[in-house]
């Protein structure tokens, strides 16, 4: 199948890419890395009058440490962040997670920011993003808005972007000492969609884990926190009955979504494997 017609700009600023949302509306798309946005022209399930590619906007590439927290540009690839020494340092979570992104090919084209916009509830940077408790930056007609991974993702494939802004950038925490992470994921073979995933953040001292955030991937319509299983786990100290309790709560706080080939059962038992393997990691 090919793409419905459609007409096609490359902007040179930022403001003019402003300028043609106002004016187009939903009748518009933004081209970043096009991994998704290519398939699902092809496919006919998206159909915009016009196609603006902002892979020319120099303002949106780059990633710096900006005060307490590394900047991320929209447009920067997944395998920048993979080879990015100032990832390694400061977001250590965003270099475990990114090689179970899709394969090389992928990553060398896909980035940041298109990930993060169209927010597949079952995709490795919304998942880290909001684990980190990062912030996502955008840029509109009022000005720039900064708005909290935890109110960004708003339902499947949705978020609280407005028509006329663009996701400039997103911004997480710098690493502190103290600070543990970790990433999984289970897929049926490396680079399809994963059946369930999981990302941890927590200060660790003294074998306590202290402000946990654990968010899944590939359960619901949006990455999910597991609230309940946090406050279970802040403040405890992480031995095996901590652990096993942990994963008991997990497995009855969460409602997994089915998928073509799963149960919910199936992600449920999956999500808690995942938990248990993070948690003893962060033993060691």
């Amino acid at each position: 199948m090919k793409a419905a017609a459609f007409d096609y700009i490359k902007p040179t600023s930022l403001d003019q890419v402003l300028s043609l949302l106002q004016q187009h509306g939903d009748d518009a798309r933004l081209l970043a890395g096009g991994q998704t946005l290519m398939a699902t022209l092809n496919m006919r399930l998206s159909e915009p009058a016009l196609v603006i590619d902002i892979t020319g906007l120099a303002d949106l590439r780059g990633i710096s440490v900006q005060g307490s927290a590394l900047r991320i540009g929209a447009l920067v690839t997944h395998s920048e962040i993979e080879a990015s020494a100032l990832v390694a340092q400061h977001a250590p979570l965003l270099t475990e997670a990114v090689p179970h992104i899709a394969h090389r090919a992928i990553r060398n084209s896909g980035t940041w920011g298109g990930s993060l916009a169209y927010a597949d509830p079952a995709a490795e940077w919304p998942t880290c993003l909001l684990a980190l408790g990062g912030t996502v930056i955008a840029r509109g007609p009022r000005g720039e808005r900064r708005i909290a991974a935890d109110d960004f993702f708003t339902g499947l494939y949705s978020t609280a972007l407005q028509p006329d802004e663009v996701l400039v950038a997103a911004e997480v925490p710098l690493a502190t000492p103290n600070q543990w992470t970790g990433f999984s994921e289970l897929a049926r073979r490396h680079g399809d969609y994963a059946i369930a995933g999981m990302a941890v953040c927590a200060q660790r001292q003294a074998g306590v884990l202290k402000g946990v955030r654990i968010v899944l991937l590939g359960i619901g319509a949006t990455p999910l926190r597991a609230r309940q299983t946090e406050a279970l786990l802040d403040g405890r100290a992480l031995d095996a009955a901590a652990i096993a309790s942990a994963v008991a709560s997990l497995k009855s706080e969460i409602e997994p979504f089915p998928d073509l080939t799963n149960t919910p059962e199936t992600k449920r038992h999956l999500a808690g494997v995942l938990l248990q393997r993070l948690l003893q990691s962060a033993q060691s």
